[in-house]
C-alpha cells in the first residue's frame, strides 16, 4: 500500500535521479589534435634574403600539404605548367610526364570565383602590393597602398610575401596572383582575401622552377559556398 510518506519519499528519489547524468548523456571530450612528424629541413629559416623568413611552425601542417614529388596527374602537359585545385588546396608544378611537384596552398575568395587557363606573364621577388580599386572600395583603410600611391613596399607585413607570380589572359592582367606569406594555420584552408597563397619557402621554390609564359590552369570549385577551401 502506497502511504503518503512513501509517496513523498519516492517523489524525492525521482527528483534526485533526474539530476543524475547517465553515462550515455555525458558530453564527450573533443578528440586530441593530430600529431604530425617534424617538418622537412627545407621549411626551416631562409637566409640570404633582404627580409627575414622564419622557420615554418611545427606540428600544424598535415604532411599531405608538404611540398613533395608526386606522380604527375596531367602527363600530357608540358614542363612548367601549373595546375591548381582550389577545393583540394593543392598546386601542382609539372616537371615531366611522370613527375610533378605538389604544394599545399591556401585559397582566397578570388581563388574560388576565378577559374580557367592563363599565362604566367612575369614573376617578382619581394613584390610591391598595389591594392586594386575594388578592394579599396571594400577596405578604404587600404587606400594608402593604391596603384596611384605606389602600393605597399616589400617586407614584413606585405601580404604578397617573398615571391609572386602574375597571371594574364590575352595580354590583360587577371589580377590573380600566386604568392607567398601564408601562415602554417592557413594552409589548406580558405582565407578572407587574396588568390593562391603559399608558404614563403614554397613560393621561393616555385619561383625558381617557374617557366615564363607557361600555362596556369585553375580548376573550377565544385564545393558549396562556405565549404570551399576547407582541407
Amino acid at each position: 500500500m502506497l502511504t503518503r510518506r512513501s509517496f513523498v519519499a519516492c517523489g524525492a528519489m525521482a527528483g534526485l535521479s533526474a539530476c543524475v547524468q547517465t553515462p550515455s548523456a555525458q558530453v564527450q571530450a573533443p578528440p586530441p589534435p593530430p600529431v604530425y612528424p617534424p617538418l622537412p629541413a627545407f621549411y626551416g629559416p631562409v637566409y640570404g634574403e633582404p627580409f627575414p623568413i622564419p622557420a615554418v611552425e611545427e606540428g600544424i601542417i598535415n604532411p599531405e600539404l608538404w611540398r613533395q614529388e608526386v606522380q604527375n596527374p596531367w602527363p600530357n602537359q608540358p614542363r612548367g605548367t601549373i595546375m591548381i585545385d582550389p577545393d583540394a588546396a593543392l598546386l601542382h608544378f609539372i616537371e615531366s610526364p611522370d613527375m610533378a611537384i605538389r604544394y599545399g596552398v591556401s585559397v582566397g575568395a578570388q581563388g574560388f570565383s576565378w577559374n580557367g587557363t592563363a599565362r604566367l606573364q612575369f614573376t617578382r621577388k619581394w613584390p610591391v602590393w598595389k591594392v586594386p580599386a575594388d578592394m579599396i572600395k571594400r577596405r578604404p583603410d587600404l587606400a594608402p597602398y593604391s596603384v596611384a600611391n605606389g602600393g605597399m613596399q616589400p617586407g614584413p607585413g606585405n601580404p604578397l610575401g617573398a615571391r609572386a607570380l602574375y597571371l594574364f589572359q590575352n595580354g590583360v592582367d587577371t589580377l590573380y596572383r600566386i604568392h607567398g606569406d601564408a601562415g602554417a594555420k592557413e594552409l589548406g584552408r580558405a582565407v578572407s582575401s587574396g588568390c593562391i597563397r603559399m608558404l614563403n619557402q614554397d613560393a621561393i621554390d616555385l619561383y625558381d622552377r617557374s617557366v615564363h609564359g607557361a600555362a596556369v590552369t585553375v580548376l573550377p570549385s565544385l564545393l558549396p559556398p562556405g565549404l570551399a577551401g576547407l582541407y
